[in-house]
């Protein structure tokens, strides 16, 4: 990872030290964990970034301070889709005069958007720039880059900070995100650096990103030092967080891309809003299996919402826009159990763009009704659950939302997501019985400028209820196997015996997709077995 350091929160500038591990690192089918990709692939066309403008900001080498540039070649990129920017000057030509080619930004490039295993292949613009550049010329300023780009990879940190340091820090990056509609994927840090997350990842709006290797985090673990949030927001599968970045950078453009598209729905610019992207990809994270949350503390403080998946994020997406059912407003701080709407919403899979407005005198709750079936043979659901909304321009604090869960079936509470100091909430039931539910929005009310920044707050909401399910069915004289690609996470296992069942996937490989199938033929020999879907 490159790493900075802050010199001064009124300038917010930064000196580059460099992390040595240039590894060049490509997911493969082995990591137990993965970005998804291939399944995104096999079940999508034509998304790979087409139309979207990046930016990647890098920082230099301490040796030297003109390393920080992409080679597009090491990318089998077009140089004419370049710009390079630096104290130095600005250029659209490489080899260049202003800087020199760094092997890290040349990693970043190839897993963002490189070819062949970036994710977002066929970006139409990347804008590059050494890092202090940016900073000191953008962030904390009435500058504007030339060009809107739409994500921003900060594969960097700026290392550990004092509290005042890092508000500043994070107040410069939203308010640039907020005022520009920029998203910025931001590095949470690696573990062996510095313990506790580092800004620009502390960011309230970014998406700070942690890493996942053999089985557990490798990167710098929240919540943050300021007022304690939760960070990061999500890891990806890598050795390191200076290239897990990327996936979810390249994740976020092509939900961006199928956003613009049309692919979820007909509101493109709700679909696209830097808030529903983000909503998209925490809430299709896979759960490691010691992921943990509390009602307080809405993501895991080492894994964010889990690790990256983005043919779940794009399910969700495509699953379309769904608005509330209801609005209800209750004095402040009383009790808001489910209301008597009818109806429920049909897609278990989707996302809303909308707004809560609360009054001076009460809070105000949204409601979504669903009704998860009985899926296969009454057996339970697992409910994923996001809210994202972001930190306003020029403000200190945030508006103040939650997430509610309630079963209609005696208005009782299954769980709820209630922080103080995120703008992310985040509910993850692994164990949802059928039946009715009550999804709430809340808002506080009371009066802008005092407990509340605004009466009325934009948000993004994703949801996934899943009920996965596996068949078995004779092919000539063997059988097949055969699950859901979406959602994403689940794994077929087998057993000889159920009376003290030893549950493995040794001997399951080797499956296929087909029309958002896998198809995983069985050995015809093979003795009795039974079989299951397991979560990873």
């Amino acid at each position: 990872m490159k790493i900075g350091r802050m010199a001064s929160p009124a300038a917010i500038k930064t000196a580059a030290i460099f992390f040595a591990f240039m590894l060049h690192w490509r997911a493969t089918a082995d990591v137990p964990l993965d970005s998804g990709l291939a399944a995104f692939r096999a079940v999508t066309t034509n998304l790979d970034g087409s139309g979207i403008t990046i930016a990647q900001s890098e920082a230099s080498l301490t040796t030297n301070l003109e390393t920080w540039q992409v080679n597009p070649a090491a990318a089998e990129k077009n140089p004419s889709i370049f710009t390079f920017t630096s104290f130095s000057g600005t250029t659209n030509v490489f080899p260049n005069a202003i800087g020199f080619e760094s092997s890290h930004a040349d990693t970043v490039a190839g897993t963002f958007y490189g070819i062949p295993d970036g994710l977002s292949t066929n970006v139409a613009r990347v804008d590059t720039f050494e890092a202090d550049f940016y900073v000191q010329n953008y962030l904390g300023t009435t500058n504007s880059p030339p060009n809107q780009d739409s994500v921003v990879n900060q594969s960097f940190t700026f290392g550990p900070l004092d509290a005042t340091n890092q508000a500043a820090v994070d107040s410069a990056y939203d308010n640039f995100s907020v005022a520009n509609q920029t998203l910025f994927i931001s590095a949470a840090n690696n573990l062996g650096n510095n313990p506790v997350v580092c800004a620009p990842g502390t960011s309230y709006d970014c998406i700070s990103v942690g890493a996942y290797a053999n089985g557990t985090y490798v990167n710098s673990i929240g919540p943050t030092s300021d007022n304690g949030r939760c960070k990061p927001d999500i890891t990806a599968a890598s050795p390191e967080t200076s290239f897990s970045t990327p996936l979810v950078s390249g994740a976020a453009t092509i939900l961006l891309q199928a956003a613009l598209r049309g692919d979820g729905g007909n509101d493109t610019n709700g679909a696209a809003d830097m808030r529903t992207i983000k909503a998209l990809l925490l809430n299709g994270a896979v759960k490691t299996p010691d992921w943990t949350n509390s009602q307080s503390a809405p993501l895991d403080v080492r894994y964010g919402a889990g690790v990256l998946n983005l043919l779940n994020a794009y399910e969700q997406l495509a699953g379309g826009e769904h608005h509330y059912l209801s609005t209800t407003q209750i004095p402040q701080g009383r009790a808001h159990p489910p209301d008597n709407t009818p109806g429920q919403i049909t897609a278990l899979s989707g996302w809303d763009f909308n707004t809560n407005s609360s009054t001076a005198a009460d809070d105000t709750i949204n409601h979504y009704y669903f009704r998860p079936g009985n899926g296969a043979s009454g057996s339970p659901w697992a409910a994923t659950i996001t809210l994202v909304w972001n930190r306003q321009l020029n403000q200190t604090n945030i508006n103040n939302l939650s997430l509610f869960l309630y079963n209609c079936a005696g208005s009782n509470l299954v769980l709820c997501s209630t922080s103080l100091v995120d703008n992310v909430q985040h509910i993850y039931v692994p164990q949802l019985p059928p039946g009715r539910y009550d999804l709430q929005i809340w808002k506080a009310g009371g009066i802008p400028g005092t407990n509340i920044v605004s009466s009325a707050e934009p948000y993004a909401l994703a949801w996934g209820f899943v009920s996965p399910t596996l068949s078995l069915t004779r092919s000539g004289s063997g059988s097949v196997l055969a699950w859901s690609v979406y959602p994403a996470g689940f794994s077929a296992e087998s057993t000889s015996n159920l009376a003290s069942p030893v549950w493995t996937n040794n001997n399951l490989s080797g499956a296929r997709i087909t029309n958002g199938q896998y198809f995983l033929p069985l050995n015809p020999i093979n003795p009795a077995e039974f079989f299951r879907l397991s979560s990873q």
